[in-house]
């Protein structure tokens, strides 16, 4: 039967349903509501007057999170896209090195050519619009030869990725190996794994670049990584900034040691980025501490997210 359709008239809501103001449940309260920063007030002072609500709570419960976990002697790992480089976090992440408050760094192909060139000239960072045009992006010499040569050396050696590099530019003394977060976790004994998608990086455009090298050396730094999350319990993995490579290697990892019998169950998990992306908030954030976690997402531009954050943890701990 065909649906009788009604001449379109104005609906009466003489009958609705109404309850009273004070019977429906509400998510804010005049109550929760904190004082605003008062000028020439403390860090701390500042801190807690931030509302209480929504990403500004989710900041606090993970400078928290940071901070059992440093008290418990855990696990706090960083996984870092290259736009961490980029962005002159380098002094910071190398301070958290210092301090002992980061046990661990991942990291994508992008990163070392960032950190290299930091070290090697004090400058990174090229105009791929302008440079693209001419066929020359990514074709610096230096970081070129630099970077195959001491991944393939480092393979032969039986070393990953981020231990070459990091032990390549202090050892061989670089202009600027000071600036180097690579140089700065091999001084201190810290792991730094590189996960490298063959193809993605402006290293493996040169002819030095050795496949066989580059998959093995980064092949060894996965299955070091997966050590680092077997011990995840009680800890915190944050990703800042990247949106595939490292998301998809963080489930793989987890995977893995789970599947070898290890529990990894009760960890904190975040996500920090400019943008909201799929990968991150499935595979770092969601899927992993379904099982019994916490994930949190914060979204900001790292230079005023990440130095927030470690700040807040600064103070927490005292």
């Amino acid at each position: 039967m065909a649906r009788r359709i009604h001449p379109p008239v104005d609906l009466d809501p003489a009958g609705v349903h109404t309850y009273g103001l004070g019977e429906r449940p509400s998510k804010v309260r005049a109550a929760d509501f904190v004082p605003p920063y008062a000028v020439a007030g403390s860090f701390v002072s500042f801190i807690e007057s931030l509302p209480r609500f929504l990403q500004a709570e989710d900041l606090k419960a993970l400078a928290q999170a940071i901070c059992r976990a440093h008290r418990d002697d855990c696990v706090v790992a960083l996984g870092l896209g290259a736009h961490n480089f980029k962005v002159g976090l380098q002094p910071l992440y190398i301070d958290l090195l210092e301090r002992g408050l980061v046990t661990s760094l991942a990291l994508n192909g992008a990163c070392i050519v960032h950190d290299f060139e930091l070290a090697f000239s004090g400058h990174t960072s090229e105009d791929v619009g302008v440079q693209l045009e001419g066929g020359r992006f990514g074709m610096a010499r230096e970081t070129g030869e630099w970077l195959n040569r001491v991944v393939r050396d480092g393979h032969r050696r039986g070393l990953g990725i981020g231990q070459a590099v990091g032990e390549a530019i202090w050892e061989e003394k670089l202009p600027h190996r000071e600036q180097s977060l690579l140089a700065a976790a091999h001084r201190r004994g810290v792991v730094v794994t590189v996960h490298v998608a063959i193809g993605t990086d402006i290293v493996h455009m040169h002819p030095a670049a050795d496949g066989e090298a580059i998959g093995g050396a980064s092949l060894r730094d996965f299955r070091r990584f997966c050590a680092v999350i077997r011990e995840l319990e009680g800890g915190v993995y944050l990703n800042i900034g990247s949106a595939v490579v490292l998301p998809e290697v963080f489930l793989k990892a987890i995977t893995l040691v789970r599947n070898l019998g290890f529990e990894v169950r009760s960890f904190t998990t975040a996500n920090l980025d400019f943008i909201r992306h799929y990968r991150p908030a499935a595979n770092v954030v969601g899927r992993p501490t379904a099982a019994g976690g916490k994930g949190y997402q914060l979204t900001g531009p790292h230079e005023i997210l990440v130095p927030l954050l470690f700040a807040c943890v600064g103070e927490m701990l005292g």
